[in-house]
């Protein structure tokens, strides 16, 4: 039917996508668990280092994309995503990266590096929603990969929900580990504007482009209701010795 249809405007068309919304991650029995301040210290521990596995996967992703992309524009843009989270030392600007950043969220909720990036307490159905989507940038054209970066749509507002309910649900967290969710604020923007700029433009050919497009945004939604399927059914909470509950 999608075929015989005449495409969206470019207004309809983001329209559409935003109204996906209501299957981002935010809305997840955990994430609502988290933002109602429920969560148990260790079963924060367990959200931070599983979504760890996640964080590192990032790049991974973006470097596939690039891998694929024969558009030399699109590739000057979107090597920034890499920088942003591995990091950069070029030229004497320096950047921990969002990676780094991580590792530093992990020792706010009391987690120690290795904690962290051992990956130890990573569950499997964690492991197996992530690389699912890093093998989809691997293997799709280039463009429905970054179709599927647009969950960047939503983003914004968890991380500020994260960075205001933080610091009065648990008080216990060290506050500067909140740093990446700060960063990530004005990034996931910058980086919604120009893979949505892409997108509006490329899959408004047709009706049927645009259906594949909105089914690429709900495939990642997916992926990131899966992550968070896979951690609060694993029931992983991480227990330390310490100060910290």
């Amino acid at each position: 039917m999608s075929d015989i249809l005449a495409p969206w405007s470019k207004e309809e068309f983001e329209a559409e996508l935003r109204g996906r919304s209501s299957s981002y991650h935010i809305n997840h029995p955990f994430h609502q668990m988290m933002a109602a301040g429920t969560l148990t210290p260790a079963q924060l521990r367990g959200w931070v280092a599983n979504r760890f596995y996640y964080q590192i996967s990032i790049p991974l992703k973006d470097a596939a994309i690039l891998s694929n992309c024969d558009n030399r524009e699109i590739r000057r843009e979107w090597i920034l995503r890499i920088l942003d989270h591995d990091g950069v030392n070029i030229g004497g600007v320096q950047d921990e990266g969002g990676i780094e950043a991580w590792i530093h969220l992990g020792g706010a909720v009391g987690l120690s590096r290795d904690d962290v990036t051992s990956l130890r307490h990573v569950v499997p159905a964690a492991r197996f929603a992530v690389d699912a989507y890093v093998n989809f940038a691997r293997r799709q054209p280039w463009q429905e990969a970054v179709a599927s970066s647009l969950t960047e749509l939503f983003a914004p507002h968890i991380h500020q929900q994260r960075i205001d309910t933080w610091p009065t649900q648990y008080p216990w967290v060290d506050a500067t580990g909140l740093r990446y969710f700060k960063q990530r604020l004005t990034q996931a923007r910058r980086d919604v504007e120009h893979g949505l700029h892409f997108t509006l433009d490329y899959f408004s050919q047709t009706r049927a482009l645009q259906q594949r497009a909105l089914d690429i945004l709900q495939f990642k939604l997916d992926v990131l209701w899966a992550l968070a399927d896979a951690i609060m059914l694993s029931q992983c909470e991480i227990e330390i010795k310490g100060p910290k509950a």
